[in-house]
């Protein structure tokens, strides 16, 4: 069964760290563009951390550049959020997102960027609570 799985979520005070955890079944991350998404209370969901499919190409969204970095570990199937430095505008709930990604090179280099600016994805999950606040 195809699912995906957030863990990792929490309270935490400004200037904090979390890391979120995607576990993923039923397919191979390695082969989909997959990312970070949030939604704040009263706005849409945004793209935060994507990665590409194959070699893993990274795009952050430009307010959490120098504090978050996405990785996954291929051997099991995970995807991980390493937040660092969090503001209490980061209070949103989190999803992880899959999306087949491209088999050309060219287009395989902004497979995560594109996920991430437009998340037209295949999977998603159940999301995970991130608050930061004193």
């Amino acid at each position: 069964q195809v699912q995906l799985v957030e863990s990792g979520g929490g309270l935490v005070q400004p200037g904090g760290s979390l890391r979120l955890s995607c576990a993923a079944s039923g397919f191979p991350l390695d082969d989909y563009a997959i990312g970070w998404f949030r939604q704040a209370p009263g706005k849409g969901r945004e793209g935060v951390s994507c990665i590409s499919n194959g070699e893993g190409r990274t795009y952050y969204v430009d307010d959490v550049k120098g504090r978050f970095t996405i990785s996954r570990d291929s051997a099991k199937n995970t995807l991980y959020l390493q937040m660092n430095s969090l503001k209490p505008e980061d209070t949103a709930v989190y999803y992880c997102a899959a999306s087949r990604g491209p088999t050309k090179p060219t287009f395989m280099l902004i497979a995560g960027q594109a996920l991430c600016q437009r998340p037209s994805a295949d999977y998603w999950g159940q999301g995970t609570q991130v608050t930061v606040s004193s």
